[in-house]
């Protein structure tokens, strides 16, 4: 028998697909539904836990509110106004909708149900690869292109990593960027005295909205931001309210930029880590439950808004028959 393993369950009426490591009693719950991870259950020495903050039910799953989880794609966090150029056409993701219901965030696939293509097991890791064609240009409004976009999630010895590809399968020119949007529970004690590191040299400059400031505006070096915004060097979180991207991330010597947070008081701690792009970094503070109770920390191939912006077009941009990959994990604490 392998170590690890590929099974099935469910939440409700939700097929989830779980993959486990026996020999160290870990276990990770994805739903097809939004190739959403629900929990993250780990066997550090304080005891098994689920340091994921999921969707608990499958009311909560369904409603996807919170994004808990999300693919983020094609295109992450906030497009302003629901509107955007590309190529000289504007589009309007919400034709007909005014006012404060005019917004668009986190993509189009939270609803969708991923196809398993294929999985695999051994003493080594499990994988499972989860594909789904519904971004097409007749489903969503706005969005006149056709991808197809394909999430490996693989569980080993140092984590959960997640494998990304997108690949333009239209005739033109394509707009698309990728994020991914965990929230991060490693105990119940207060997130005031978790300590957070972030390897990022800049931070995104954005109006009330969370819209990143015009042009070069937008690109703060931290050494002249506000301080209580700088986790260069780990420290506690405080009393900081985050909803803030970190840009210019630093690599180890692997390739790798990583995002540390801690409990000390439990010793839970993690680290997400992306080869590049930024990291949004969000404490929760608004969120529909619990809110201040768990960490969101988002790999992100672009910053929020990235349609609307110049600097930004080299990199969404992706052309017919063209594919685009990216990877992001979590290393578990040993």
């Amino acid at each position: 028998m392998s170590r690890f393993a590929v099974t099935r369950a469910a939440l409700g009426g939700e097929e989830l697909v779980v993959l486990v490591d026996a020999d160290a009693d870990r276990e990770i719950r994805i739903a097809r539904r939004g190739a959403t991870v629900l929990s993250i259950i780990t066997c550090p020495p304080q005891g098994r836990r689920d340091i994921a903050d999921g969707f608990r039910d499958e009311k909560e799953l369904v409603g996807h509110k919170g994004s808990r989880f999300a693919i983020m794609t094609p295109f992450a966090n906030r497009v302003n106004d629901s509107r955007y150029t590309f190529e000289a056409t504007s589009y309007d993701l919400q034709p007909g909708v005014v006012g404060a219901d005019r917004a668009s965030r986190h993509g189009f696939l939270r609803g969708v149900t991923f196809d398993v293509k294929q999985q695999h097991a051994d003493d080594e890791k499990a994988s499972v690869t989860l594909v789904t064609s519904a971004i097409r240009p007749e489903v969503n409004s706005g969005y006149p292109f056709a991808l197809d976009v394909s999430i490996t999630f693989t569980l080993d010895d140092n984590g959960l990593s997640l494998e990304a590809i997108t690949r333009n399968v239209g005739e033109r020119n394509a707009p698309t960027f990728f994020g991914w949007h965990p929230y991060f529970r490693l105990s119940d004690h207060p997130i005031e005295g978790w300590e957070l590191q972030v390897p990022g040299d800049k931070i995104i400059a954005t109006d009330k909205d969370f819209i990143p400031l015009p042009g070069t505006r937008a690109w703060q070096a931290l050494d002249k931001a506000d301080r209580a915004l700088d986790f260069r060097n780990t420290r506690p979180i405080g009393d900081t309210q985050l909803n803030h991207t970190y840009a210019d991330l630093q690599l180890d010597a692997d390739g790798r930029a990583r995002t540390h947070l801690r409990d000390p008081k439990s010793g839970a701690a993690i680290a997400v880590w992306q080869e590049r792009g930024v990291m949004l970094v969000f404490t929760a503070d608004t969120a529909e439950r619990d809110a201040r109770r768990s960490v969101a920390l988002e790999p992100m191939e672009c910053m929020p808004d990235a349609f609307n912006r110049d600097d930004c077009t080299p990199l969404v941009t992706l052309g017919p028959g063209e594919e685009r990959r990216f990877v992001c994990g979590v290393e578990f604490a040993r």
